[in-house]
Protein backbone atom coordinates (compact mmCIF):
# COMPACT_ATOMS: atom_id res chain seq x y z
CA UNK A 1 0.00 0.00 0.00
CA UNK A 2 2.75 2.28 0.93
CA UNK A 3 4.69 1.39 -2.22
CA UNK A 4 1.77 2.32 -4.40
CA UNK A 5 1.48 5.55 -2.61
CA UNK A 6 5.13 6.38 -3.25
CA UNK A 7 4.83 5.47 -6.92
CA UNK A 8 1.79 7.65 -7.26
CA UNK A 9 3.59 10.48 -5.67
CA UNK A 10 6.52 10.09 -8.04
CA UNK A 11 4.24 10.03 -11.05
CA UNK A 12 2.38 13.09 -9.86
CA UNK A 13 5.73 14.80 -9.40
CA UNK A 14 6.86 14.06 -12.93
CA UNK A 15 3.57 15.17 -14.31
CA UNK A 16 3.95 18.42 -12.34
CA UNK A 17 7.42 18.92 -13.77
CA UNK A 18 6.23 18.37 -17.30
CA UNK A 19 3.32 20.72 -16.99
CA UNK A 20 5.58 23.38 -15.41
CA UNK A 21 8.11 23.05 -18.21
CA UNK A 22 5.55 23.55 -20.94
CA UNK A 23 4.00 26.49 -19.10
CA UNK A 24 7.35 28.22 -18.62
CA UNK A 25 8.36 27.61 -22.22
CA UNK A 26 5.18 29.15 -23.52
CA UNK A 27 5.70 32.18 -21.23
CA UNK A 28 9.32 32.52 -22.34
CA UNK A 29 8.41 32.47 -25.99
CA UNK A 30 5.74 35.09 -25.38
CA UNK A 31 8.31 37.36 -23.63
CA UNK A 32 10.88 36.84 -26.41
CA UNK A 33 8.32 37.80 -29.04
CA UNK A 34 7.38 40.84 -27.04
CA UNK A 35 11.05 41.79 -26.60
CA UNK A 36 11.72 41.45 -30.29
CA UNK A 37 8.77 43.70 -31.07
CA UNK A 38 10.01 46.32 -28.58
CA UNK A 39 13.57 46.09 -29.94
CA UNK A 40 12.38 46.59 -33.47
CA UNK A 41 10.34 49.57 -32.34
CA UNK A 42 13.35 51.05 -30.54
CA UNK A 43 15.55 50.57 -33.61
CA UNK A 44 12.94 52.24 -35.80
CA UNK A 45 12.64 55.16 -33.38
CA UNK A 46 16.44 55.50 -33.26
CA UNK A 47 16.69 55.51 -37.01
CA UNK A 48 14.01 58.18 -37.24
CA UNK A 49 15.75 60.32 -34.56
CA UNK A 50 19.15 59.87 -36.24
CA UNK A 51 17.70 60.96 -39.55
CA UNK A 52 16.24 64.01 -37.84
CA UNK A 53 19.55 64.88 -36.14
CA UNK A 54 21.34 64.40 -39.43
CA UNK A 55 19.06 66.87 -41.14
CA UNK A 56 19.52 69.38 -38.28
CA UNK A 57 23.33 69.06 -38.41
CA UNK A 58 23.33 69.51 -42.13
CA UNK A 59 21.25 72.64 -41.79
CA UNK A 60 23.55 74.06 -39.10
CA UNK A 61 26.66 73.28 -41.19
CA UNK A 62 25.09 74.94 -44.19
CA UNK A 63 24.27 78.03 -42.11
CA UNK A 64 27.82 78.17 -40.72
CA UNK A 65 29.37 77.90 -44.16
CA UNK A 66 27.10 80.68 -45.45
CA UNK A 67 28.03 82.88 -42.46
CA UNK A 68 31.77 82.21 -42.88
CA UNK A 69 31.58 82.98 -46.59
CA UNK A 70 29.83 86.28 -45.82
CA UNK A 71 32.48 87.22 -43.30
CA UNK A 72 35.29 86.40 -45.72
CA UNK A 73 33.65 88.46 -48.41
CA UNK A 74 33.31 91.39 -45.99
CA UNK A 75 36.94 91.10 -44.91
CA UNK A 76 38.09 90.95 -48.51
CA UNK A 77 36.13 94.09 -49.27
CA UNK A 78 37.73 95.89 -46.30
CA UNK A 79 41.23 94.83 -47.33
CA UNK A 80 40.54 95.89 -50.86
CA UNK A 81 39.39 99.33 -49.68
CA UNK A 82 42.49 99.66 -47.41
CA UNK A 83 44.75 98.78 -50.32
CA UNK A 84 43.03 101.34 -52.47
CA UNK A 85 43.50 103.98 -49.76
CA UNK A 86 47.23 103.15 -49.38
CA UNK A 87 47.62 103.27 -53.13
CA UNK A 88 46.10 106.75 -53.21
CA UNK A 89 48.46 107.91 -50.42
CA UNK A 90 51.46 106.54 -52.29
CA UNK A 91 50.38 108.37 -55.38
CA UNK A 92 50.02 111.60 -53.40
CA UNK A 93 53.49 111.16 -51.88
CA UNK A 94 55.01 110.51 -55.26
CA UNK A 95 53.44 113.68 -56.57
CA UNK A 96 54.71 115.62 -53.53
CA UNK A 97 58.25 114.23 -54.00
CA UNK A 98 58.17 115.14 -57.64
CA UNK A 99 57.25 118.71 -56.74
CA UNK A 100 60.03 118.89 -54.15
CA UNK A 101 62.62 117.51 -56.55
CA UNK A 102 61.57 120.10 -59.06
CA UNK A 103 61.84 122.85 -56.44
CA UNK A 104 65.33 121.65 -55.36
CA UNK A 105 66.48 121.60 -58.96
CA UNK A 106 65.28 125.19 -59.39
CA UNK A 107 67.12 126.24 -56.20
CA UNK A 108 70.30 124.53 -57.37
CA UNK A 109 70.10 126.41 -60.65
CA UNK A 110 69.62 129.70 -58.75
CA UNK A 111 72.59 128.90 -56.46
CA UNK A 112 74.77 128.10 -59.44
CA UNK A 113 73.89 131.44 -60.97
CA UNK A 114 74.65 133.24 -57.68
CA UNK A 115 78.00 131.40 -57.31
CA UNK A 116 79.01 132.47 -60.76
CA UNK A 117 77.98 136.07 -59.96
CA UNK A 118 79.93 135.98 -56.69
CA UNK A 119 83.00 134.58 -58.42
CA UNK A 120 82.85 137.37 -60.99
CA UNK A 121 82.47 139.99 -58.22
CA UNK A 122 85.37 138.43 -56.31
CA UNK A 123 87.59 138.61 -59.36
CA UNK A 124 86.68 142.25 -59.92
CA UNK A 125 87.36 143.07 -56.24
CA UNK A 126 90.69 141.24 -56.36
CA UNK A 127 91.66 143.26 -59.40
CA UNK A 128 90.65 146.50 -57.69
CA UNK A 129 92.51 145.48 -54.48
CA UNK A 130 95.68 144.77 -56.40
CA UNK A 131 95.40 148.13 -58.18
CA UNK A 132 94.85 149.94 -54.86
CA UNK A 133 97.78 148.15 -53.21
CA UNK A 134 100.04 148.99 -56.16
CA UNK A 135 98.94 152.62 -55.96
CA UNK A 136 99.52 152.76 -52.17
CA UNK A 137 102.95 151.19 -52.55
CA UNK A 138 103.79 153.74 -55.24
CA UNK A 139 102.62 156.68 -53.08
CA UNK A 140 104.17 155.50 -49.76
CA UNK A 141 107.33 154.04 -51.24
CA UNK A 142 106.82 150.87 -49.11
CA UNK A 143 105.92 147.35 -50.03
CA UNK A 144 102.89 145.71 -48.44
CA UNK A 145 105.12 143.48 -46.28
CA UNK A 146 107.05 146.51 -44.99
CA UNK A 147 103.80 148.33 -44.22
CA UNK A 148 102.47 145.27 -42.35
CA UNK A 149 105.68 145.06 -40.34
CA UNK A 150 105.45 148.73 -39.34
CA UNK A 151 101.78 148.38 -38.39
CA UNK A 152 102.42 145.23 -36.36
CA UNK A 153 105.32 146.90 -34.56
CA UNK A 154 103.12 149.85 -33.59
CA UNK A 155 100.36 147.52 -32.39
CA UNK A 156 102.86 145.41 -30.45
CA UNK A 157 104.24 148.47 -28.63
CA UNK A 158 100.75 149.68 -27.81
CA UNK A 159 99.71 146.22 -26.56
CA UNK A 160 102.82 145.90 -24.41
CA UNK A 161 102.16 149.29 -22.86
CA UNK A 162 98.48 148.51 -22.26
CA UNK A 163 99.24 145.06 -20.84
CA UNK A 164 101.92 146.48 -18.53
CA UNK A 165 99.49 149.09 -17.22
CA UNK A 166 96.81 146.43 -16.76
CA UNK A 167 99.19 144.03 -14.99
CA UNK A 168 100.43 146.80 -12.70
CA UNK A 169 96.88 147.82 -11.87
CA UNK A 170 95.84 144.23 -11.19
CA UNK A 171 98.92 143.63 -9.04
CA UNK A 172 98.24 146.74 -6.95
CA UNK A 173 94.59 145.81 -6.58
CA UNK A 174 95.40 142.20 -5.65
CA UNK A 175 98.03 143.37 -3.18
CA UNK A 176 95.67 145.82 -1.51
CA UNK A 177 92.84 143.31 -1.33
CA UNK A 178 95.18 140.53 -0.21
CA UNK A 179 96.72 142.62 2.57
CA UNK A 180 93.29 143.75 3.74
CA UNK A 181 91.93 140.21 3.71
CA UNK A 182 95.04 138.83 5.43
CA UNK A 183 94.79 141.44 8.20
CA UNK A 184 91.13 140.65 8.66
CA UNK A 185 91.73 136.89 8.83
CA UNK A 186 94.68 137.20 11.22
CA UNK A 187 92.92 139.69 13.50
CA UNK A 188 89.81 137.50 13.58
CA UNK A 189 91.90 134.44 14.43
CA UNK A 190 93.76 136.28 17.21
CA UNK A 191 90.54 137.67 18.69
CA UNK A 192 88.96 134.22 18.79
CA UNK A 193 92.00 132.56 20.39
CA UNK A 194 92.82 133.02 24.07
CA UNK A 195 96.11 131.61 25.40
CA UNK A 196 98.28 131.71 28.50
CA UNK A 197 101.29 133.98 28.94
CA UNK A 198 104.83 132.94 29.83
CA UNK A 199 105.51 129.98 32.12
CA UNK A 200 108.19 128.85 34.56
CA UNK A 201 111.55 128.13 32.95
CA UNK A 202 114.47 126.38 34.66
CA UNK A 203 113.94 126.56 38.44
CA UNK A 204 111.25 125.56 40.90
CA UNK A 205 110.95 126.95 44.41
CA UNK A 206 109.66 124.49 47.04
CA UNK A 207 108.28 126.04 50.28
CA UNK A 208 109.26 124.40 53.58
CA UNK A 209 107.23 124.29 56.81
CA UNK A 210 110.31 125.44 58.74
CA UNK A 211 114.07 125.84 58.37
CA UNK A 212 114.73 122.64 60.35
CA UNK A 213 113.50 120.70 57.32
CA UNK A 214 116.62 121.83 55.41
CA UNK A 215 118.83 119.76 57.69
CA UNK A 216 116.63 116.71 57.27
CA UNK A 217 116.71 117.13 53.51
CA UNK A 218 120.53 117.32 53.56
CA UNK A 219 120.78 114.31 55.87
CA UNK A 220 123.76 112.95 57.76
CA UNK A 221 126.92 113.91 55.87
CA UNK A 222 124.70 114.96 52.94
CA UNK A 223 123.59 111.44 52.03
CA UNK A 224 119.93 112.43 51.51
CA UNK A 225 120.66 115.31 49.15
CA UNK A 226 123.20 113.21 47.22
CA UNK A 227 120.68 110.37 46.84
CA UNK A 228 117.98 112.85 45.76
CA UNK A 229 120.19 114.53 43.14
CA UNK A 230 121.46 111.17 41.85
CA UNK A 231 117.97 109.71 41.43
CA UNK A 232 116.38 112.83 39.90
CA UNK A 233 119.29 114.40 37.99
CA UNK A 234 118.26 117.80 39.39
CA UNK A 235 120.36 120.16 41.53
CA UNK A 236 118.84 120.83 44.94
CA UNK A 237 119.98 124.29 46.09
CA UNK A 238 119.71 124.94 49.81
CA UNK A 239 120.80 128.47 50.73
CA UNK A 240 119.88 131.17 53.21
CA UNK A 241 116.44 131.72 51.71
CA UNK A 242 114.04 131.27 54.63
CA UNK A 243 111.68 128.30 54.49
CA UNK A 244 112.40 127.49 50.84
CA UNK A 245 114.70 125.39 48.68
CA UNK A 246 115.30 125.64 44.93
CA UNK A 247 115.28 122.87 42.33
CA UNK A 248 117.43 123.75 39.31
CA UNK A 249 117.72 121.81 36.06
CA UNK A 250 117.27 122.20 32.33
CA UNK A 251 115.19 119.02 31.90
CA UNK A 252 111.63 120.11 32.83
CA UNK A 253 110.33 116.56 33.24
CA UNK A 254 113.07 115.62 35.69
CA UNK A 255 112.48 118.90 37.50
CA UNK A 256 108.77 118.09 37.81
CA UNK A 257 109.58 114.60 39.13
CA UNK A 258 111.96 116.10 41.68
CA UNK A 259 109.38 118.70 42.70
CA UNK A 260 106.62 116.13 43.29
CA UNK A 261 108.97 113.75 45.12
CA UNK A 262 110.38 116.50 47.40
CA UNK A 263 106.93 117.87 48.24
CA UNK A 264 105.77 114.39 49.26
CA UNK A 265 108.90 113.77 51.29
CA UNK A 266 108.36 117.07 53.13
CA UNK A 267 104.72 116.14 53.87
CA UNK A 268 105.67 112.59 54.91
CA UNK A 269 108.58 113.72 57.10
CA UNK A 270 110.50 110.46 56.66
CA UNK A 271 113.51 111.43 54.60
CA UNK A 272 116.17 108.80 53.95
CA UNK A 273 117.67 107.26 50.78
CA UNK A 274 115.26 104.32 50.60
CA UNK A 275 112.24 106.57 51.10
CA UNK A 276 113.65 109.06 48.57
CA UNK A 277 114.00 106.28 45.98
CA UNK A 278 110.42 105.15 46.63
CA UNK A 279 109.01 108.67 46.33
CA UNK A 280 111.00 109.40 43.15
CA UNK A 281 109.66 106.22 41.56
CA UNK A 282 106.08 107.16 42.46
CA UNK A 283 106.64 110.69 41.17
CA UNK A 284 107.97 109.33 37.87
CA UNK A 285 104.82 107.24 37.41
CA UNK A 286 102.65 110.23 38.29
CA UNK A 287 104.46 112.51 35.84
CA UNK A 288 104.18 109.87 33.12
CA UNK A 289 100.45 109.75 33.74
CA UNK A 290 100.30 113.55 33.64
CA UNK A 291 102.11 113.42 30.28
CA UNK A 292 99.57 110.99 28.85
CA UNK A 293 96.66 113.02 30.24
CA UNK A 294 98.11 116.26 28.85
CA UNK A 295 98.52 114.69 25.39
CA UNK A 296 94.99 113.31 25.39
CA UNK A 297 93.61 116.65 26.60
CA UNK A 298 95.45 118.54 23.86
CA UNK A 299 94.09 116.15 21.23
CA UNK A 300 90.58 116.52 22.63
CA UNK A 301 90.64 120.32 22.92
CA UNK A 302 92.02 120.89 19.41
CA UNK A 303 89.77 118.24 17.81
CA UNK A 304 92.68 116.53 16.05
CA UNK A 305 91.86 112.83 16.18
CA UNK A 306 93.61 109.71 14.91
CA UNK A 307 97.04 110.68 16.29
CA UNK A 308 99.43 107.81 17.08
CA UNK A 309 99.65 106.98 20.80
CA UNK A 310 103.40 107.68 20.92
CA UNK A 311 102.92 111.09 19.27
CA UNK A 312 100.21 111.78 21.83
CA UNK A 313 102.68 110.98 24.63
CA UNK A 314 105.30 113.24 23.05
CA UNK A 315 102.72 116.03 22.91
CA UNK A 316 102.16 115.55 26.64
CA UNK A 317 105.91 115.95 27.24
CA UNK A 318 105.68 119.42 25.73
CA UNK A 319 103.69 120.46 28.79
CA UNK A 320 106.99 120.55 30.68
CA UNK A 321 108.97 122.21 27.86
CA UNK A 322 109.33 125.98 27.46
CA UNK A 323 110.78 128.17 24.71
CA UNK A 324 111.64 131.80 25.54
CA UNK A 325 109.46 131.34 28.61
CA UNK A 326 106.48 130.16 26.50
CA UNK A 327 104.98 126.75 27.30
CA UNK A 328 105.47 124.68 24.13
CA UNK A 329 102.28 122.61 24.53
CA UNK A 330 100.18 125.76 25.00
CA UNK A 331 102.02 127.30 22.06
CA UNK A 332 101.33 124.23 19.86
CA UNK A 333 97.65 124.27 20.78
CA UNK A 334 97.49 128.00 20.08
CA UNK A 335 99.13 127.51 16.67
CA UNK A 336 96.60 124.73 15.96
CA UNK A 337 93.69 127.02 16.87
CA UNK A 338 95.04 129.94 14.82
CA UNK A 339 95.83 127.80 11.76
CA UNK A 340 92.39 126.19 11.93
CA UNK A 341 90.61 129.54 12.23
CA UNK A 342 92.53 131.02 9.29
CA UNK A 343 91.92 127.86 7.22
CA UNK A 344 88.19 128.14 7.92
CA UNK A 345 88.22 131.79 6.80
CA UNK A 346 90.02 130.82 3.59
CA UNK A 347 87.81 127.79 2.92
CA UNK A 348 90.62 125.19 2.95
CA UNK A 349 91.12 121.95 4.90
CA UNK A 350 90.66 122.97 8.56
CA UNK A 351 91.53 119.54 10.00
CA UNK A 352 94.85 119.38 8.12
CA UNK A 353 95.82 122.90 9.23
CA UNK A 354 94.99 122.16 12.89
CA UNK A 355 96.85 118.83 12.79
CA UNK A 356 99.97 120.39 11.27
CA UNK A 357 99.80 123.28 13.76
CA UNK A 358 99.53 120.94 16.75
CA UNK A 359 102.49 118.78 15.65
CA UNK A 360 104.78 121.51 14.26
CA UNK A 361 107.01 121.64 17.40
CA UNK A 362 106.83 117.92 18.28
CA UNK A 363 110.62 117.69 17.90
CA UNK A 364 111.07 119.85 21.02
CA UNK A 365 109.76 116.95 23.12
CA UNK A 366 113.03 115.05 22.63
CA UNK A 367 115.53 117.71 21.51
CA UNK A 368 117.28 117.41 24.91
CA UNK A 369 117.88 113.72 24.17
CA UNK A 370 118.42 113.67 20.36
CA UNK A 371 121.04 115.67 18.46
CA UNK A 372 119.86 118.08 15.81
CA UNK A 373 117.40 120.96 15.34
CA UNK A 374 113.86 120.39 16.54
CA UNK A 375 112.49 120.84 13.00
CA UNK A 376 114.45 117.88 11.61
CA UNK A 377 113.68 115.81 14.71
CA UNK A 378 109.98 116.61 14.40
CA UNK A 379 109.90 115.61 10.72
CA UNK A 380 111.56 112.28 11.50
CA UNK A 381 109.16 111.59 14.39
CA UNK A 382 106.10 112.41 12.28
CA UNK A 383 107.42 110.25 9.42
CA UNK A 384 108.14 107.40 11.84
CA UNK A 385 104.53 107.39 13.03
CA UNK A 386 103.18 107.69 9.48
CA UNK A 387 101.80 111.19 9.47
CA UNK A 388 100.43 112.78 6.29
CA UNK A 389 102.99 114.14 3.80
CA UNK A 390 101.37 117.57 4.02
CA UNK A 391 101.89 117.55 7.80
CA UNK A 392 105.56 116.58 7.33
CA UNK A 393 106.05 119.47 4.90
CA UNK A 394 104.35 121.94 7.26
CA UNK A 395 106.65 120.84 10.12
CA UNK A 396 109.73 121.15 7.91
CA UNK A 397 108.75 124.59 6.57
CA UNK A 398 107.45 126.34 9.69
CA UNK A 399 110.84 128.03 10.37
CA UNK A 400 111.68 128.64 6.70
CA UNK A 401 114.11 125.70 6.39
CA UNK A 402 112.04 124.68 3.35
CA UNK A 403 110.03 126.87 1.02
CA UNK A 404 106.33 126.34 1.90
CA UNK A 405 104.41 125.11 -1.13
CA UNK A 406 101.05 124.26 0.47
CA UNK A 407 98.42 126.49 2.06
CA UNK A 408 98.58 124.45 5.29
CA UNK A 409 102.35 125.04 5.58
CA UNK A 410 101.93 128.79 5.05
CA UNK A 411 99.13 128.95 7.64
CA UNK A 412 101.23 127.05 10.20
CA UNK A 413 104.17 129.38 9.55
CA UNK A 414 101.93 132.44 10.03
CA UNK A 415 100.22 131.02 13.12
CA UNK A 416 103.59 130.15 14.67
CA UNK A 417 104.82 133.71 14.13
CA UNK A 418 101.59 135.16 15.57
CA UNK A 419 101.73 132.94 18.64
CA UNK A 420 105.37 133.77 19.30
CA UNK A 421 105.13 137.48 18.57
CA UNK A 422 101.94 138.42 20.41
CA UNK A 423 102.40 140.57 23.55
CA UNK A 424 103.25 138.52 26.63
CA UNK A 425 103.92 135.35 24.69
CA UNK A 426 107.65 135.22 25.37
CA UNK A 427 109.87 136.54 28.08
CA UNK A 428 113.38 137.86 27.85
CA UNK A 429 115.52 139.83 30.24
CA UNK A 430 115.71 143.62 30.01
CA UNK A 431 119.43 143.38 29.24
CA UNK A 432 118.85 141.01 26.28
CA UNK A 433 116.00 143.21 25.09
CA UNK A 434 118.09 146.38 25.14
CA UNK A 435 121.05 144.65 23.51
CA UNK A 436 118.83 143.39 20.70
CA UNK A 437 117.45 146.88 20.03
CA UNK A 438 120.94 148.38 20.11
CA UNK A 439 122.24 145.70 17.76
CA UNK A 440 119.33 146.34 15.42
CA UNK A 441 120.15 150.06 15.24
CA UNK A 442 123.88 149.34 14.88
CA UNK A 443 123.27 147.07 11.88
CA UNK A 444 121.16 149.74 10.19
CA UNK A 445 123.71 152.50 10.83
CA UNK A 446 126.60 150.38 9.52
CA UNK A 447 125.55 150.93 5.90
CA UNK A 448 126.80 153.85 3.88
CA UNK A 449 124.34 156.67 3.36
CA UNK A 450 122.37 155.99 6.59
CA UNK A 451 121.98 159.08 8.79
CA UNK A 452 119.97 157.76 11.75
CA UNK A 453 118.03 154.64 12.72
CA UNK A 454 115.34 154.03 15.32
CA UNK A 455 114.09 150.68 16.63
CA UNK A 456 110.39 151.01 17.51
CA UNK A 457 107.42 148.79 18.43
CA UNK A 458 109.51 146.66 20.84
CA UNK A 459 111.98 145.83 18.11
CA UNK A 460 109.35 144.78 15.57
CA UNK A 461 110.18 147.71 13.27
CA UNK A 462 113.26 149.78 12.46
CA UNK A 463 113.00 153.13 10.71
CA UNK A 464 116.10 154.36 8.89
CA UNK A 465 116.75 157.96 7.86
CA UNK A 466 119.09 158.18 4.84
CA UNK A 467 121.01 161.07 3.36
CA UNK A 468 119.11 162.16 0.24
CA UNK A 469 122.24 163.35 -1.55
CA UNK A 470 123.87 159.90 -1.24
CA UNK A 471 120.87 157.56 -1.48
CA UNK A 472 118.38 158.03 -4.30
CA UNK A 473 115.04 156.27 -4.77
CA UNK A 474 116.50 153.33 -6.70
CA UNK A 475 119.40 152.87 -4.28
CA UNK A 476 117.00 152.85 -1.32
CA UNK A 477 115.25 149.75 -2.71
CA UNK A 478 118.57 147.91 -2.84
CA UNK A 479 119.66 149.27 0.56
CA UNK A 480 116.52 148.13 2.42
CA UNK A 481 117.00 144.63 1.05
CA UNK A 482 120.65 144.51 2.14
CA UNK A 483 119.77 145.72 5.65
CA UNK A 484 117.01 143.08 5.95
CA UNK A 485 119.44 140.34 4.93
CA UNK A 486 122.03 141.53 7.45
CA UNK A 487 119.43 141.56 10.26
CA UNK A 488 118.37 138.01 9.33
CA UNK A 489 121.99 136.83 9.48
CA UNK A 490 123.01 138.65 12.67
CA UNK A 491 119.96 138.53 14.98
CA UNK A 492 117.77 135.79 16.46
CA UNK A 493 114.19 136.93 17.02
CA UNK A 494 110.65 135.53 16.91
CA UNK A 495 108.31 136.68 14.17
CA UNK A 496 109.51 139.34 11.73
CA UNK A 497 111.04 142.84 11.76
CA UNK A 498 109.80 145.56 9.43
CA UNK A 499 112.58 147.64 7.85
CA UNK A 500 111.52 151.08 6.56
CA UNK A 501 113.77 153.58 4.80
CA UNK A 502 112.74 157.25 4.86
CA UNK A 503 114.34 159.57 2.34
CA UNK A 504 113.45 163.24 2.69
CA UNK A 505 114.54 166.08 0.43
CA UNK A 506 113.98 169.60 1.68
CA UNK A 507 114.23 172.70 -0.50
CA UNK A 508 114.55 175.96 1.40
CA UNK A 509 114.49 179.51 0.06
CA UNK A 510 114.02 182.94 1.59
CA UNK A 511 111.82 185.74 0.33
CA UNK A 512 113.62 189.05 0.62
Amino acid sequence: MEVNTVIMAIIVTFIGFGVGYFVRRSLAEAKINSAEVQAKKIVDDAEKEAESKKREVMLEAKEESIKFRNEMEKENKERKSELQRLERRLLQKEESLDRKVESVEKKEEALSRKESDIEETKNRLQTLYEKRVAELERISGLTSEEAKQILFSELEREMEHESALMIKEMENKAKEEGESKAREIISTAIQRCAADHVAETTVAVIPLPNDEMKGRIIGREGRNIRAFETLTGIDLIIDDTPEAVVLSGFDPIRREVAKIALERLIVDGRIHPARIEEMVEKAQKEVEQQIRDAGEQAIFETGVHGVHAELMRLLGRLKFRTSYGQNVLKHSMEVSYLAGLMAAELGVDVHLAKRAGLLHDIGKAVDHEVEGPHVAIGVELARKYRENGAVLHAIAAHHGDEEPNTIAAILVQAADAISAARPGARRETIEAYIKRLQKLEEIACSFEGVDKSYAIQAGREVRIMVKPDKVDDLTSVKLVREISKEIENELDYPGQIKVMIIRETRVVDYAK
